[in-house]
């Protein structure tokens, strides 16, 4: 049975006053699957680990299926949470077989040791080892070891599993495959689930609900297309994929309107139509560009709106992926053409008012703060 999570203004503070959290609060109902989106040492393990018991928090309460679990004064073991974890490094019993990796996870249920081992051989095959199961992890690879520890999860039918980045040690085409079959298996096991990453890409093709999380805070929470269509502060739309961040000029507009901005470095021949987040005041400001936005063309047609130099050319199977230096500063990156371009080259560039995003002024200076 999928089980609810509950932070309360949860603030966790080491030993030597570094806060990790900062008073974060969220709720994730039953069945969800929520992705924890944040760079290095913004307290996404943390959280995770908090939620586990791993780690005490300072102040604050978690509860896991309405059930209270740690708060200021009290604080439940991890074995008696009713929940599961899925570590990046795997954390396998070198000395046990797959299968008792597996059964390990079943020694507090009410089991004989032979059903134990029977819904652990059961669980391998699942996650495509049952050929496998009387293997050592040191006989595994990568990717063989984190679906034993994926099993190791879900055999035991909690309604809470934790996932701690596990596909950062995987290569990229393993990490493609074992994220299909995460999401499979969490969603098939009807379990809620939590999971942390620092993958924009990955993040949105799990997350029913993504949290963006900056210095111990969660700045954003929402379903993936609101997230990304409707960052909250440049700092998530950064996060959530860029293309560029360019400084512009521009007048009055309300949130959510569709205005006209022009670029502040004088690269610009035509405005530029952009949305914007916040109540805008005439001055200066931030455009954030989406990667679909930006858009190759002569530099004497029509449809120009800014010009600019190409400093950088590389092949993506699916095309050349440019980089874009604008005279007097700015830079647009991720540009796909199916035509090489010579690096030096004076190109025109096109910018669609769906994929480009404008700041407020003290949003701007903030962004770009050291």
């Amino acid at each position: 049975m999928a089980e609810s999570l509950l932070l309360d203004h949860v603030t966790k503070r080491f030993g030597n006053g570094a806060v990790a959290l900062d008073e974060v609060s969220l709720t994730v109902e039953p069945g969800t699957f929520l992705v924890l989106l944040g760079p290095s040492g913004s307290g996404k393990t943390t959280l995770v680990r908090s939620v586990a018991g791993i780690e005490r928090i300072t102040s604050g309460r978690v509860a896991v299926g309405g059930r209270v679990v740690a708060d200021a004064r009290s604080h439940l073991q991890p074995e008696h949470r009713r929940l599961a974890m899925v570590f990046q490094d795997y954390a396998l019993w070198p000395h046990l077989s797959a299968l008792d990796n597996v059964a390990f996870a079943l020694r507090r249920h009410k089991l004989t040791a032979a059903e134990r081992r029977a819904r652990a051989s059961r669980m391998l095959e699942r996650v495509g080892l049952g050929q496998l199961a009387a293997r050592y992890p040191s006989e595994l690879s990568g990717g063989e070891q984190q679906r034993v520890a994926l099993a190791r999860a879900l055999v035991g039918e909690t309604g809470l599993i934790l996932c701690d980045e596990p596909l950062s040690n995987l290569d990229a085409d393993l990490r493609e495959r074992m994220r299909i079959e995460i999401s499979a298996l969490v969603r098939e096991s009807g379990s809620t689930a939590v999971y942390i990453t620092h993958d924009q890409a990955e993040a949105f093709a799990l997350a029913d609900r993504v949290g963006v999380l900056s210095d111990g805070r969660v700045v954003q929470l929402g379903a993936p297309e609101h997230v990304y269509s409707h960052p909250a502060t440049p700092f998530v739309a950064r996060f959530t994929g860029l293309a560029a961040e360019l400084r512009v000029r521009t007048g009055h507009a309300a949130a959510g309107e569709q205005t006209e901005v022009e670029l502040a470095s004088g690269a610009g021949t035509r405005a530029i139509c952009a949305r914007a987040i916040a109540p805008l005041e005439p001055g200066e400001a931030l455009l954030a560009v989406r990667p679909s936005a930006a858009g190759l063309c002569h530099p004497d047609s029509p449809e120009c709106q800014a010009r600019g130099e190409v400093a950088d050319v590389a092949f993506r199977g699916r095309g050349y992926e440019l980089v874009v230096d604008l005279p007097g500063g700015g830079t647009v990156a991720g540009i796909v053409t199916t035509e090489r371009a010579r690096r030096g080259e004076r190109v025109g560039l096109t910018f669609s008012g769906t994929g480009c995003l404008v700041f407020a002024e003290a949003a701007a200076a903030a962004a770009h703060r050291p």
